[in-house]
């Protein structure tokens, strides 16, 4: 398969992009590289026979459109992904997440590519203190960063209704892996311990996630690519919910620290209670998450500990 990757310099895009080609796809990354768009994450690749890689905006058609033909299918990861920056730089999130994806589904649309996979988050259902969100239930974000994505998600999925664009779109639980960009909770804390500091711990810690490994979510995506319905949202998740603070605990241990290396901060605005998504339609397809949470933890931690050459260029001198 000949696959266009936007954003797949970054986290979850560079992990599917390292999978994709090692059993046997053409891939094109096309990616911006903003802060979080890192080519260390792609170390390995260029060469690879069917490899290639585009330094391109995702609002800019024409670039995207010389881009994009001769592909079957396109990955849609690029996007503005952390609530703390959207709380302070809203319309840039906006004009990625929502400008961004409207052009890729005009591109994709005018190209004429098989599949557009929209890759999305559960923050846009909200926070649910009960049960789970199904695919089905309304959205309801409670910040910039998910308010765009929700958008994002609706113009991908309206491209489909208008159009007949064979789009399809996963929402994923929170990820976590090798090359995660150190603003996000495990690799801040996990760099910080490794440094000997301290980790800012919002409010109670009672805030609760799901965490799904980033290769338990990729091999989601690719069987949603594959084989998932055009039209229709698929929620992954990994049913590993735990609060912050547990999670908090479980990385002080990896990283041999103790409780006095916590530091309580002031709750971020907005800050929601607890996701967690309903995966039955996902699993339907037949996938199931094989990572256990604390052994992808541990792993984690010591891909951060060998790969300080990655990470450390990325703090500079800071926390």
């Amino acid at each position: 398969m000949r696959l266009l990757v936007t954003g797949g310099a970054g986290f979850i895009g560079a992990n599917f992009v390292h999978r994709a080609v090692d059993r046997g796809d053409d891939v094109t990354v096309y990616d911006s590289l903003t802060y979080a768009g890192n080519l260390a994450n792609l170390v390995g690749l260029e060469g690879r026979p069917g490899y290639a890689f585009v330094h391109a905006d995702v609002c800019d058609g024409s670039a995207l459109a010389d881009a994009m033909a001769g592909h079957d299918a396109v990955v849609h990861f690029a996007a503005e992904s952390h609530v703390d920056r959207s709380i302070s730089d809203a319309a840039r999130f906006v004009t990625t997440n929502c400008a961004g994806t409207a052009t890729v589904c005009q591109v994709a649309l005018e190209v004429g590519v098989d599949r557009v996979l929209h890759v999305s988050t559960d923050e846009v259902y909200g926070s649910i203190l009960d049960g789970s969100s199904t695919e089905g239930d309304p959205l309801a974000p409670s910040s910039p960063y998910s308010a765009s994505k929700a958008a994002s998600d609706l113009i991908a999925l309206s491209y489909h209704r208008t159009h007949g664009l064979p789009v399809v779109v996963t929402r994923s639980t929170n990820n976590y892996g090798r090359f995660q960009y150190p603003e996000k909770v495990i690799p801040l804390f996990v760099t910080r311990l490794l440094r000997g500091g301290h980790v800012p711990l919002y409010g109670d810690g009672g805030n609760v996630r799901d965490w799904c490994h980033v290769d338990d979510n990729c091999a989601a995506l690719e069987l949603v690519l594959a084989d998932g319905e055009v039209g229709t949202v698929y929620n992954v998740g990994s049913g590993n919910e735990i609060d912050n603070l547990d999670l908090t605990h479980r990385l002080l241990g990896l990283c041999g620290a103790d409780s006095s290396s916590i530091e309580y901060v002031a709750d971020r605005p907005g800050h929601d209670r607890r996701y967690s998504v309903d995966t039955r339609r996902i699993r339907a397809l037949g996938w199931v998450p094989v990572h256990d949470l604390d052994d992808g933890l541990a792993a984690t931690v010591a891909w951060y500990r060998d790969n300080d050459d990655w990470w450390e260029p990325l703090l500079g001198n800071g926390s």
